[in-house]
């Protein structure tokens, strides 16, 4: 689709300064915004990640929808990074202090892959084409 330009995916967090550390130490950059309110990531050219606490967002959803507070700790989206080296990413998401889910596997879809959580229960993937 030539008609979007840039994708920015937004995790809604419980604490914006622990989410930032954590991400910085996980992607081993800093983030090229970090305002109260939003923090954001350039993971690509076209992509960034960006980090809004849950109490910003809900001043937008108002009485629309559940207030993200409710959903800290459940799984509610998934990260899933294509690395070149899935081992150093291993190592540097635990040293980083990501929650270990499953371990370095061969997947039925053609990929390895790991799993971790970050501290608000959004999982991450590495992973790797095995061929």
């Amino acid at each position: 689709m030539k008609h979007i330009q840039l994708i920015e995916t937004i995790l809604y967090v419980n604490d914006q300064n622990v989410s930032t550390k954590f991400y910085t130490e996980l992607f081993r950059k800093n983030p090229g915004l970090n305002v109260p309110g939003m923090t954001e990531f350039r993971l690509a050219e076209n992509c960034k990640l960006g980090l809004m606490p849950n109490k910003g967002i809900a001043k937008i959803l108002s009485d629309k929808m559940p207030h993200p507070d409710q959903g800290n700790g459940i799984p509610r989206c998934e990260l899933y990074f294509y690395v070149e080296d899935i081992g150093l990413e291993f190592d540097n998401a635990i040293n980083s202090g990501a929650t270990l889910i499953s371990p370095i596997e061969d997947r039925d879809w053609g990929d390895r892959v790991c799993y971790f959580s970050d501290p608000d229960g959004h999982i991450i993937a590495f992973a790797e084409h095995k061929f």
